[in-house]
């Protein structure tokens, strides 16, 4: 396909299309359109978000069986390829000859690249390694005064993943602060989220671009824009005395405030039947995982409240009352709340 109509053609399954690159578009065109497609005439959408416990078990099954096929040892070599220059050339060819793309999306209708990230984020034995050690956040910002933000190359050096030394250098190179939030520290979190909010308003509404620069008062946004996914590091950068999971949870507590109005939604009575509401319409979701969960719907079981701030309360509630939570599923955790948890809440309420 030409480019114009690679892209027109997209624009059905990805609304966002017309912000993708050509080099990209090229790629989809190939590797996704056709599964697209296909999945579009099963009656099937293309999705976008968390990924469900039952799309990581395809890809686990994916990816384990292209290693059945083709002989590569270890998912590792597979997905990390550079961390094996000896076996490089091997490795590439193998995935040329056997359609690594189509073996590896099968069954799951997202774009490949996703799917090809969430893979790597599962098999990475550099993950999920626990806590840094005094020895080694030395070592990340020596690492990073040598190589800069060249992360992959950082994460290489230090065996964790690029995300995990990228975030910690962000915490540890912070002048952090635990204490209360001052007034001026609110008013340079709130200034910044502003400016990030205008620049991508600007961006998205061209059309609305002389009335946005012809006044500086306060910004009209839909709600939902407002728990969308911010660039935290870079707000970090402007508040300048927190680090950027601060200022993100910091940013929640003033949205719900807002949005409640400062009511006390989770003291005394009030919270109890929060926390018997959230369970119960939870369980009634039937969720097998928390991405097939509408958390924008589940909030007014709490109140006017943000989508961040649900599920934070969801987080404390599993974690306080589920023995054993990190080795359950998500509907394992539902269950034993609705189960053992509900009724003792019932009971005190």
């Amino acid at each position: 396909l030409d480019l114009d109509t690679a892209r027109q053609e997209l624009e059905e399954f990805i609304p966002h299309v017309k912000n993708i690159s050509d080099s990209s578009i090229k790629k989809m065109a190939g590797r996704d359109l056709l599964r697209f497609k296909e999945f579009k005439r099963q009656g099937i959408a293309v999705k976008f978000g968390r990924f469900t416990q039952k799309e990581n078990n395809q890809i686990q099954k994916n990816v384990e069986e292209f290693l059945s096929l083709t002989g590569i040892d270890s998912a590792e070599k597979l997905l990390f390829t550079s961390r094996y220059p000896e076996d490089k050339d091997t490795i590439h060819r193998l995935k040329s000859e056997h359609h690594f793309c189509e073996k590896i999306s099968e069954g799951i209708p997202r774009p490949w690249r996703l799917i090809y990230y969430r893979a790597r984020k599962m098999f990475d034995p550099n993950n999920y390694k626990g806590r840094y050690t005094k020895e080694e956040k030395e070592k990340l910002k020596q690492y990073q005064a040598l190589h800069g933000n060249d992360w992959k190359k950082i994460s290489e050096l230090m065996s964790r993943s690029n995300l995990s030394v990228a975030m910690k250098f962000s915490e540890i190179k912070s002048a952090i602060n635990y204490g209360p939030w001052t007034k001026e520290e609110t008013q340079k979190l709130m200034d910044a989220v502003k400016e990030v909010m205008r620049r991508r308003l600007k961006a998205e509404a061209a059309a609305s671009l002389s009335a946005l620069e012809e006044s500086n008062t306060d910004l009209w946004i839909d709600r939902e824009k407002l728990y969308q996914q911010l660039p935290w590091t870079e707000i970090e950068t402007k508040v300048g005395s927190r680090y950027w999971r601060q200022c993100k949870q910091k940013w929640n507590s003033i949205l719900t405030s807002k949005m409640s109005k400062g009511q006390q939604l989770y003291r005394g009575t009030n919270g109890l039947q929060a926390k018997i509401n959230l369970i119960k319409r939870l369980y009634e979701t039937k969720a097998e995982d928390s991405s097939e969960v509408n958390w924008e719907e589940l909030s007014d079981a709490i109140g006017d409240v943000p989508r961040a701030y649900v599920q934070a309360k969801f987080y404390r509630l599993k974690v306080s009352s589920v023995p054993l939570w990190q080795r359950k599923t998500f509907s394992e955790i539902i269950d034993y709340l609705y189960q053992k948890k509900l009724p003792e809440l019932e009971e005190k309420l």
